[in-house]
């Protein structure tokens, strides 16, 4: 085999590998965009379900407080009425 058949197939074979690097370096780049955008519909779910929870124990501490005066009502109206009798 003289120099010139062996630096053409060097150079197929660096071509060969040349292309296959370009390809997977392209792939991992469609994968990394993909992971990207992912991620971010990710983050964007989980602050919407983080606003949902925060109004969701914003209205059960109302709710709370709402029991919490209806319980002092009755208590209320439970002294009025005297052992054993009609009010």
């Amino acid at each position: 085999m003289d120099a010139t058949t062996l630096g053409s197939l060097l150079v197929g074979v660096g071509a060969v590998a040349a292309a296959l690097v370009a390809y997977l370096g392209k792939r991992g780049e469609t994968a990394l965009t993909g992971y990207s955008s992912l991620t971010g519909t990710l983050q964007k779910e989980r602050e919407r379900l983080d606003q949902k929870v925060t109004e969701l124990n914003t209205r059960l501490a109302e709710q709370a407080e709402l029991r919490a005066a209806d319980q002092a009502e009755i208590a209320r109206l439970r002294a009025l009425i005297p052992p054993g009798g009609q009010p």
